[in-house]
């Protein structure tokens, strides 16, 4: 097991109330093969640097993971999948 940190950029659109029970349904993955989700830092709405897919705005998550490398990996390519996620960036914790 590793420790991870993957930062979020969710599109405006959706009701902020509603991002924490949407990724907590994909953070089941991590949780049901053996891993913890240590953190859930929800930002909030800020504006962005540049523009991703022509929006100016987006809303920001920080996760911090216990778990394997195959189940961060297969998390990430569940995110990119998701239209309403607009980017994710995985880190991989010193120890």
């Amino acid at each position: 097991m590793r420790k991870y940190e993957i930062m979020m950029i969710i599109s405006p659109e959706l009701d902020e109330r509603q991002v924490t029970p949407r990724v907590e349904k994909y953070l089941e993955l991590i949780t049901n093969n053996g891993g913890s989700v240590d953190e859930f830092d929800l930002w909030g709405k800020r504006r962005l640097a540049t523009e991703i897919n022509k929006k100016t705005e987006g809303i920001y998550v920080v996760l911090k993971l216990t778990s394997t490398p195959a189940d961060v990996q297969e998390l990430n390519r569940q995110f990119g999948i998701n239209e309403q996620i607009m980017r994710t960036k995985v880190f991989l914790l010193d120890k």
